[in-house]
């Protein structure tokens, strides 16, 4: 085994390789950004050097410089961890060209997977499942329309180069085909310097299945079992698990030898992923060999007992690997949830901004928190949003299920918006108990994930006005220990008067609604008890507050809830959901209605890539207008009404900063 390594990436990846190779005896350094001068994967490593300015282009993809650092701080090998440089066939080469190993696979076998198309006529070669498409060179575009219309629609736009979703569209009729093709390109472009594309069948129900191969260089190769990696937003994952739900031996032996089979056809070394789209009648087919280490693999690790990334430091120092494929188990099961600092009520649009507060759920044996960050730390605009990943253990998918749900309660984040009321949301919908899994998961589901159901809402409206209420008389209770009897109605700062009912009213804004309702309350303190009234519908509740968990009875159903707040922003969760709200206070006429609504402004700090009408064009309600660029991803700006663009502010090319007006638009109607 040697024994320097360097990490050629950032964030949660590098410290999660840090921790392995330092329980290893291996000396870790580190490569950091003008931005990340202080990250903590900087902090945890045994050395760190400086690479470059904040842009990834500028730092962490300078391979060049990469390699001098690895030379001058006499590294053995390098690790790449995963996007950034991971999957790049000539970075590897320039490692092997200097004499440093790289940890993963050899060059031939990147550059033979580094082309979607290239990747298909391999595997078609080797006899593994292909999805009905057209992977060649012809990339003219009345020609790419042709093969789609031929297919039958719905096609799936893919970037040849591409992975991570980036520069792929679902084209669901003939129409849409031209604008689509556009935007692939453009996104491809930018992600990956090359906008080739594919074009293959949307299978309408399929799973997301894919098998984690290991290999090594004594020509042994095995498979870790499967990961279902369905359900997804903007083609990217959101939860995984494994082992796959519903997974027979018969199919998993089938889809793991035909992973092995694809590995072998490119004489595969080290730690590789191949996905498979499953349909429903059991058939499955190839969609692409990741030959890097996935996001995903605690999952596998959690469920086999195996450290992926000491079995990936051992191959790459020319070791066997420690196990054959009849001493591999399943042990339990396992789900990761990836916590984003992004909007999934505006299109899951990446956030950016300072972590104030940052307590994870507590780790154990059934819990882990995979992180790059630390309380105060900023998310940046220039790399991936993601803060964590949650991934949890037990003995079965309903054990497991119900701590991946309790976790995501307990997880507190102030500063930035995140995705954890969504994770929690989606975690705990029926469809998703049950396993009803496809890659469609979230689109079927979205009035149950986003709890816009205004029933659900109905639900969950008394136990927030009771946690409001609780809250509120705690805090007073705090404030009041010096009275000889704080629960008296002298001391209570609740609107109390004698002789009458307490009434109250209170207003409680859930995304863009706000909910009147009109409380009355009998007894006092711990006592209390309130019949809330929000339009027909009157419930009876009572509870207590004990730190963070709410004991409620409504209408005489006893039920729990986990909450967090600070009396006017706050979080519920419970087994309705999670539900995000806010107290509304009354409006003393200080509030500024001087601002246009008719004005676009840019969402984040970013880039135009597109105008799409000219200024005078008429437009309808919903069309897109431009296209930014921010965060790896397009991001696309519609009109909100019929009306028309009278000028843009910026071109294509210009970067523009959060918050600026892009143009000026005219409604029809005012």
């Amino acid at each position: 085994m040697l024994v320097k390594l360097l990490i050629a990436n950032r964030g949660e990846i590098a410290c999660r390789v840090i921790r392995t190779a330092k329980r290893m005896g291996i000396h870790t350094v580190a490569l950091y950004s003008d931005a990340d001068a202080n990250a903590l994967h900087v902090q945890m490593a045994d050395e760190a050097v400086h690479i470059g300015p904040a842009p990834s282009k500028e730092s962490y993809l300078q391979a060049e410089r990469i390699i001098e650092v690895a030379k001058k701080v006499g590294a053995d090998m390098i690790h790449p961890g995963y996007g950034f440089l991971s999957e790049n066939a000539n970075f590897a080469r320039l490692c092997e060209d200097n004499q440093i190993i790289f940890v993963g696979p050899p060059v031939a076998a990147i550059d033979a997977m580094g082309s979607k198309s290239a990747a298909k006529k391999i595997m078609e070669t080797a006899g593994v499942p292909l999805v009905p498409g057209y992977h060649g060179d012809n990339q003219d575009a009345v020609f790419l329309k042709q093969q789609a219309d031929a297919m039958g629609y719905p096609v799936l736009l893919k970037a040849a180069a591409g992975g991570g979703g980036k520069g792929m569209r679902q084209v669901w009729k003939a129409e849409e085909f031209e604008q689509a093709l556009a935007g692939a390109k453009r996104e491809a472009i930018n992600s990956f310097g090359d906008d080739k594309m594919l074009v293959e069948k949307y299978l309408t129900q399929p799973r997301h299945v894919e098998i984690q191969v290991f290999c090594d260089m004594h020509g042994n190769g095995v498979y870790l079992f499967e990961r279902d990696c369905s359900v997804q937003r903007r083609h990217q994952k959101v939860i995984e698990e494994a082992p796959a739900p519903g997974m027979s031996e018969s199919l998993r032996q089938q889809m793991g030898e035909a992973a092995l089979k694809a590995a072998a056809a490119i004489h595969y070394v080290g730690a590789g992923t191949v996905e498979f789209l499953l349909d429903t009648d059991g058939s499955f087919y190839f969609m692409e060999m990741n030959t890097r280490l996935q996001v995903e693999h605690p999952v596998t690790e959690m469920i086999t007992g195996q450290d992926l990334v000491e079995w990936q430091l051992r191959v790459a120092s020319g070791e066997e690997l420690p196990l054959k494929q009849d001493e591999l188990r399943i042990d339990g099961h396992a789900f990761e949830a990836r916590v984003y600092a992004e909007d999934p009520d505006n299109e899951f649009l990446p956030a950016t901004g300072t972590l104030h507060l940052l307590q994870p759920p507590e780790e154990s044996d059934y819990v882990r928190v995979d992180t790059g960050v630390r309380q105060g730390d900023k998310v940046s605009v220039y790399y991936d949003p993601m803060i964590a990943k949650l991934i949890v253990w037990d003995e079965d998918r309903n054990k497991a299920l119900r701590r991946l749900a309790k976790a995501l309660s307990e997880y507190r984040i102030k500063g930035v918006t995140t995705n954890i009321d969504f994770l929690y949301n989606l975690a705990t919908t029926k469809a998703f108990k049950q396993a009803e899994l496809d890659t469609g998961f979230i689109g079927k589901h979205q009035s149950e994930i986003f709890l816009k159901n205004d029933q659900d809402i109905r639900e969950l409206l008394p136990l927030a006005a009771l946690y409001l209420l609780l809250s509120e008389e705690h805090g007073h209770h705090s404030h009041s220990s010096s009275h000889q009897d704080p629960f008296s109605p002298w001391s209570s700062q609740i609107a109390w008067r004698a002789n009458e009912t307490h009434v109250q009213k209170m207003d409680i804004q859930i995304h863009d609604e706000v909910y009147a309702l009109e409380i009355r309350q009998q007894g006092m303190g711990q006592h209390s008890r309130y019949q809330i009234s929000h339009g027909s519908l009157t419930v009876d509740a009572f509870g207590e507050l004990i730190g963070d968990k709410l004991v409620a009875t409504v209408d005489g159903h006893r039920l729990t809830a986990q909450c967090s707040g600070d009396g006017l922003e706050c979080s519920l969760y419970s087994q309705h959901g999670a539900l995000h709200f806010s107290r509304k206070l009354p409006d003393y006429g200080l509030k500024d209605d001087s601002q246009s609504a008719a004005g676009f402004k840019a969402p984040m700090n970013g880039t135009v890539v597109a105008l799409l009408v000219n200024p005078g064009d008429k437009v309808e309600k919903g069309q897109v207008l431009m296209v930014m660029e921010a965060m790896k991803m397009e991001h696309s700006l519609k009109a909100h009404a019929a009306g028309m663009v009278s000028e843009f502010y910026y071109q294509p090319g210009d970067l523009v900063d959060g918050g600026a007006e892009l143009l000026k638009f005219d409604a029809s109607q005012p």
